[in-house]
């Protein structure tokens, strides 16, 4: 249960790079643009992959009524997560410890994953409302107002997974070094709940001998 435990500890260390490094990744690729333009995702804001990345796609973006991208005051989600984060690292750390003394089970092990993946879940959820009202709800004054062939306006927003065409940008979005560091500390918690499953000895209550006082009847 010791070696589970300290995997346990280990798991959710891994999250504090998520503090470093970006959690998504947004590149726009284009004839025009021999260097791709692109955004990284933090839990705390959002930067350039380059210097004037932001910049450039800013200014794109205002000519099809696209708003301008966030910045941390402008979205609570990038005060919350950090918070988030931290408070989860803690909460895993903790747990690792008290199963070290064995003052809890390895069941708690994977009750910190799975709430660590309903939080996870909850997360994407809200990134991608973002994005749907983020390439949908368009400046109706824009320079450019394009519609499909049924009259609707073109959605532009970004794929949450994977590639996709908007007009001629070739759009991708994939995890980076820091989803995939929070998803490696995630699989080492499960790990350890299956080692602590295999090393668990429930304490075995001893039954206590008492002894019978037999009365004779002396005459």
């Amino acid at each position: 249960m010791k070696k589970a435990s300290i995997i346990m500890i280990i798991g959710p260390l891994f999250l504090l790079g998520l503090y470093i490094f970006p959690l998504w990744n947004i590149m726009l690729g284009a004839p025009q643009y021999p260097e791709p333009l692109g955004m990284n995702i933090h839990i705390d804001g959002i930067q350039g992959v380059s210097e004037f990345d932001i910049q450039n796609i800013d200014g794109l973006n205002h000519y099809i009524g696209m708003r301008k991208l966030p910045k941390p005051e402008d979205m609570w989600e990038f005060t919350a997560f950090p918070l988030v984060i931290g408070g989860m690292v803690a909460l895993g750390v903790l747990i690792g410890i008290l199963g070290f003394f064995e003052k809890l089970n390895y069941k708690w092990f994977m009750g910190w994953f799975v709430f660590m993946s309903i939080l996870g879940i909850l997360g994407m959820y809200d990134f991608n409302a973002w994005m749907v009202d983020y390439g949908t709800n368009l400046d109706p004054n824009a320079i450019m107002k394009l519609t499909n062939p049924d009259g609707t306006p073109i959605s532009y927003k970004p794929p949450l997974f994977g590639h996709a065409k908007m007009l001629n940008f070739d759009v991708t979005s994939l995890p980076s070094t820091g989803a995939w560091m929070m998803f490696a500390g995630m699989m080492l918690t499960v790990g350890a709940f299956f080692m602590g499953k295999r090393a668990w000895k429930p304490k075995s209550k001893t039954a206590s001998v008492v002894p019978l006082k037999v009365k004779t009847n002396d005459k």
